[in-house]
């Protein structure tokens, strides 16, 4: 019985002790997204082998633009760093990771399907970059998203009606992409209690429609017109041949008639 109680005291005191060293995940996410970024201006000197392995004392951390929680990665915000390279999927090995913000870079490359796997994830900003591809509609499964911020990137494909399924969704702007299709009804005219998106989360983005957006503007001639057009001018030609057969059949007669006129004065009279 004397050996469990100091055995359970000790269990209890390491309940309430931070962690001396970074979780293995951690580490590895930190040094994979260090590995796929470039940076001209040695913004992240600090960003090393050695501070991977322990980034975090408790609350503090060790790391440019890292948050910690209890020794875990819990925001990582490296802003208007003139970043370049691509956002590694190891990120996803961050799984404490909260809040996401690469903004204001000059990033390249797909948004990693990976970050579906950052199931605490709540804000993502990777808006102001040169991100290209289609939205993976796998963010769905970050359940506690409150953010999605992609604005002015290369962005392609259709907005992803999955995401209309975050119902905690209270800021999501997609806006100067290069996307087409539909806006989701789930997302461009929500009911409820949910919070609704206008179109300035939409703008910039030529082959994007549906509400909240204005009708598309057509170019050129309508359908309707074209239509319009094809059947005015078949039944324009339909009077012009109907007018010149008409003609036809009118001098045709009148030349008849005239051959009538000779060959009865031609005829004797008996």
């Amino acid at each position: 019985m004397g050996f469990y109680v100091p055995f359970f005291l000790f269990l209890l005191t390491c309940a309430y002790l931070p962690p001396c060293s970074s979780d293995p995940y951690d580490e590895a996410c930190l040094t994979n997204l260090k590995q796929s970024l470039v940076d001209p201006t040695n913004s992240l000197k600090n960003w090393t082998k050695a501070t991977f392995a322990n980034p975090c004392s408790g609350f503090n951390s060790y790391l440019q633009g890292a948050t910690c929680n209890n020794g875990r990665i819990y925001k990582l915000s490296l802003t208007n760093l003139s970043l370049r390279g691509s956002i590694s999927p190891f990120l996803s090995n961050c799984t404490n990771l909260q809040a996401l913000d690469l903004s204001s870079n000059f990033l390249t490359g797909p948004i990693p399907p990976d970050l579906q796997l950052l199931l605490n994830l709540a804000v993502l900003n990777l808006s102001s970059n040169r991100l290209s591809g289609e939205i993976p509609p796998q963010l769905a499964m970050c359940a506690y998203l409150n953010v999605i911020d992609l604005h002015d990137n290369q962005l392609t494909g259709p907005i992803p009606q999955q995401l209309g399924s975050l119902v905690r969704l209270s800021a999501f702007d997609v806006s100067n992409n290069r996307l087409s299709g539909p806006i989701p009804p789930s997302l461009g005219n929500r009911t409820g209690n949910l919070p609704k998106f206008n179109a300035s989360s939409f703008e910039g983005n030529k082959d994007v429609y549906g509400y909240p957006l204005p009708p598309l503007k057509t170019k050129g001639l309508s359908v309707m017109a074209i239509v319009g057009i094809g059947l005015g001018s078949g039944f324009l030609s339909l009077v012009l041949s109907f007018t010149a057969v008409c003609i036809w059949l009118r001098v045709t007669e009148q030349g008849m008639a005239g051959e009538e006129g000779k060959i009865s004065q031609l005829m004797p009279d008996y």
